[in-house]
């Protein structure tokens, strides 16, 4: 049972880094959007490939108010709660099962 806790422990930890990631991808590209890059740069295009996919989904709710995007703390503030409650449980029940052997 220990070989099974230590892959949910890995996952845990792949997913809490892609998250990581994820969420300075958004920081990053919200920046950007206030000084208006190139958008032919292949930087700031690949951060609107992969940020666009989970801010759409958010915009489409909540629109622009008074000019401002809010939906990269909205997002954000959803990685964190992934974080604190998923991320964190599939830690503790990887550390349960390496207990309970």
């Amino acid at each position: 049972m220990f070989v099974f806790s230590n892959i949910l422990q890995g996952v845990a930890e792949v997913l809490n880094m892609l998250l990581e990631l994820y969420k300075w991808a958004i920081i990053i590209n919200a920046c950007l959007s206030w000084v208006s890059p190139d958008p032919y740069n292949p930087v700031v295009r690949f951060l609107y490939q992969i940020t666009e996919p989970g801010l759409r989904p958010i915009r489409r709710i909540l629109p622009f108010k008074g000019g401002v995007d809010f939906s990269p703390i909205i997002a954000i503030l959803v990685i964190i709660f992934i974080q604190s409650a998923i991320i964190t449980s599939l830690f503790e029940i990887a550390f349960k099962l390496k207990q309970s052997f």
